[in-house]
């Protein structure tokens, strides 16, 4: 009985491991797949490299613009951005080496004294991008001593310019309105087309107002027929701003312009002292001379954030314009004058009117001619080709 069972088991077995080897189909041995990871190329950084002049990277004007612009970039395109403050000149060609050198993608400068330097470092760097506020290659026009400008396009270089006669044209028309005395005011610094500019639209649009008005008010401290005017020769010392803006008020001036930075602003006390009014430069100026809040008209104004910015825009996408300028135009935002502020009530309303329409008449092309084309050895070049 024994013998019976254990045949009857292992016939059983044997026949399962027959049915199963009869049923199972065979396969392909399959290979496990590892997944791996493919790395994602990281962005280079845009890098932008700025160069102030002797001014300082804390002016609260001409530098501290450029650098605002600048900063735009850095929250808005993603840029990464350093400064190096240029305490003297002799600093401006190491300043401007120091970036290149280092292979930044853009190295700005800021302004018309550092030409020179920048035309010799772009020639020794010939694939990095620079790009320089308030001036332009070639330069057509005399520098001051010891700037050494280029008479040749540099074909890695761009440079940024202003219509600053547009918005000084209005500045003159206002300040021709609102005289009493029938005199306006005008230093600059130095005896540079772009501190001559402003005298030049301020000339053009104090004109156009007699030619609306038949009035006959005059300028003092700039001619635009024979380019000659005061000057303080510096942008530094107060005390020769204070001197020439007194020196206005002494043959009559109500109303005066100072064109050179912080050499402009001791001309305020003067203008308060004398019941008149004073305009200021490059910035909005209400924003930095709150003491003078009362007697500032308004401010001829350079939007160079707006043209660092867009220059800065432009040469990441691939459209840097080298041998080229950029033009700072009321048209595009570039240049401005300011809000009347604290004084906008003494202003008539009839005559902020008039210098609405011509704002809307520059901008449109209607006038043409804001002081610059008829004079233009007394400003950059490349402005009105």
């Amino acid at each position: 009985m024994k013998k019976l069972s254990f045949l009857m088991a292992v016939l059983m077995i044997a026949s399962i491991v027959l049915s199963a080897c009869g049923t199972t189909a065979t396969t392909a041995p399959t290979q496990a797949v590892v997944a791996t990871q493919v790395p994602v190329p990281t962005a280079k950084p845009f890098k932008v490299g700025f160069v102030t002049d002797t001014g300082g990277i804390d002016d609260q004007s001409f530098n501290t613009t450029q650098w605002n612009g600048v900063q735009r970039a850095v929250k808005e395109l993603g840029v990464q951005a350093q400064f190096i403050q240029s305490d003297e000149a002799t600093q401006y060609t190491p300043n401007l080496t120091e970036f290149a050198s280092q292979g930044y993608d853009l190295v700005v400068a800021a302004g018309f004294f550092l030409g020179g330097d920048l035309a010799k470092v772009a020639a020794q760097y010939p694939d990095v991008k620079f790009s320089i506020v308030d001036y332009s290659y070639p330069d057509p026009f005399g520098v001051p001593e010891g700037v050494v400008g280029n008479k040749e396009c540099i074909p890695n270089v761009e440079g940024q310019v202003f219509k600053t006669d547009q918005a000084a044209f209005l500045a003159g028309y206002l300040a021709a309105g609102m005289s009493k005395t029938g005199k306006l005011g005008y230093f600059g610094g130095a005896k540079i087309p772009t501190v001559t500019i402003f005298g030049v639209g301020f000339q053009a649009g104090m004109e156009y107002y007699n030619t609306v008005h038949g009035t006959s008010v005059t300028l003092i401290g700039w001619d635009n027929k024979t380019g000659e005017g005061l000057f303080t020769g510096d942008f530094a010392d107060l005390t020769k701003g204070k001197e020439a803006a007194q020196s206005l008020f002494d043959e009559g001036a109500d109303i005066f312009m100072g064109v050179g930075g912080l050499i402009g602003s001791p001309g305020f006390d003067v203008a308060r002292e004398r019941g008149g009014y004073g305009i200021w430069v490059d910035v909005d100026g209400y924003n930095l001379l709150t003491e003078a809040r009362d007697v500032m008209l308004t401010s001829v104004m350079k939007n160079m954030d707006n043209s660092v910015f867009d220059v800065i825009k432009a040469t990441m996408d691939g459209k840097f314009n080298g041998c080229g300028v950029y033009v700072g135009s009321m048209e595009n935002n570039g240049v401005g004058i300011a809000a009347y502020h604290d004084v906008d009530s003494k202003v008539p309303a009839d005559l902020k009117a008039e210098v609405e329409a011509l704002k809307a008449k520059i901008v449109s092309g209607e006038i043409k001619d804001t002081g610059c084309i008829s004079y233009p050895a007394s400003c950059p070049g490349g402005l009105y080709q």
